[in-house]
């Protein structure tokens, strides 16, 4: 089966890296793919040699004469399933390919939250004109089920699929506890993610006022980028830890390109969203063996089997947070051999093996016709 996957930038995110290491696992597979994208970024090296084609094809000035270009690619290729990560993406498929056989699959990554009607209708056009939606969690697929009153039998539940060879990273040098500045026994803790709407490290950050006024003896490091747009939300949190007494005990560290080496030198993951659809940054720390308390957001209990494979806690109250932390104080040993349990489970469960079948079962069901 031939399929084109779509993609705006080939800039770094959640997307772009699953994609990535999709292309990377199709090799002697099922699925004989191609790549094209709209614009340049810093991943676009990484795709190129990923062992799948890739086609630049920038939208320019004229929106028919890119319609042309992509239909005309698409056709002489042989594709049967063109699938795009991108609203926008899957609406210029679907344009392209009128009057032909191609099926068009949109992944929904995020969820609707913008408050502009307009966008909210154009969503519901290209949701109701694919041929198959995916999404990346049963909770988010029903969300979106019931907000747009779209056919159940079109809607699929793909879970995002991780590199687990990527997690597994050889022991090497140490380096976290010289760069944090902490002594042998200080506990090392941390958070993935940049600083958008989607997580919520304020409450973190009011979590480590709370466990530093126990007397813990901590550093914790914030891995992920200040957004220009949001900036407030990482200003907050930095002017937040000054005012408390933390700047030398929490560090602002900005992306990263060593998170996995990072999490295996953690003795704690502590995550707080507001509105994840999976957690992708949750899910490789339980993949990393080490303990992870995140809150209990529905997505959340969703990938952590209702709290069997991390601990929840209320989401947004850090006094919540902070008692069941002290319970892993009083008990690290139990509670990192059931993380190193979790962390089979998790690699078993979230495979890009796994995602890749999923995806497999997609494609040929909309092509069978069922």
């Amino acid at each position: 089966m031939k399929v084109a996957y779509l993609l705006g930038s080939l800039n770094r995110g959640g997307t772009e890296t699953l994609l990535l290491d999709v292309c990377r696992h199709l090799k002697n597979q099922e699925i004989e793919a191609l790549g094209v994208y709209r614009k340049k970024g810093i991943l676009e090296s990484d795709f190129l040699q990923s062992g799948i084609p890739f086609e630049y094809l920038p939208v320019g000035k004229n929106i028919f004469s890119y319609l042309f270009r992509l239909r005309k690619m698409l056709l002489s290729n042989n594709i049967s399933v063109v699938h795009a990560q991108q609203p926008l993406d899957a609406l210029l498929a679907r344009l392209a390919t009128l009057f032909s056989s191609v099926a068009v699959v949109l992944t929904l990554h995020g969820f609707d939250f913008s408050p502009e009607k307009r966008k909210r209708v154009w969503l519901k056009l290209i949701l109701r004109s694919t041929h198959a939606n995916v999404y990346v969690s049963k909770y988010q697929r029903d969300y979106y089920v019931d907000r747009y009153k779209l056919q159940p039998g079109r809607q699929w539940v793909v879970y995002n699929g991780i590199d687990a060879s990527k997690i597994d990273v050889p022991d090497g040098k140490p380096f976290l506890r010289s760069e944090l500045k902490a002594e042998p026994d200080t506990l090392l803790l941390g958070m993935v993610g940049n600083f958008n709407e989607v997580r919520d490290q304020f409450t973190v950050c009011r979590f480590l006022h709370l466990l530093n006024r126990e007397g813990v003896d901590f550093r914790f490091v914030f891995a992920g980028k200040r957004i220009d747009s949001m900036s407030e939300r990482y200003d907050r949190c930095v002017e937040y830890c000054k005012q408390n007494g933390l700047s030398d005990k929490v560090t602002f560290s900005g992306v990263r390109n060593d998170v996995p080496k990072l999490l295996h030198e953690l003795d704690a993951f502590i995550y707080s969203t507001e509105h994840d659809t999976f957690g992708i940054a949750v899910a490789e720390a339980m993949m990393a063996g080490i303990p992870v308390f995140v809150n209990d957001w529905e997505v959340m209990r969703e990938i952590t089997d209702n709290g069997n494979l991390a601990v929840l806690y209320k989401t947004g109250e850090e006094n919540d947070l902070l008692a069941k932390f002290l319970l892993y104080l009083q008990d690290k040993q139990n509670f990192r051999a059931k993380a190193e349990e979790t962390a089979v489970a998790m690699k078993k469960r979230y495979s890009v093996r796994q995602h890749i079948d999923g995806l497999l079962v997609v494609y040929k069901k909309i092509k069978n016709g069922n």
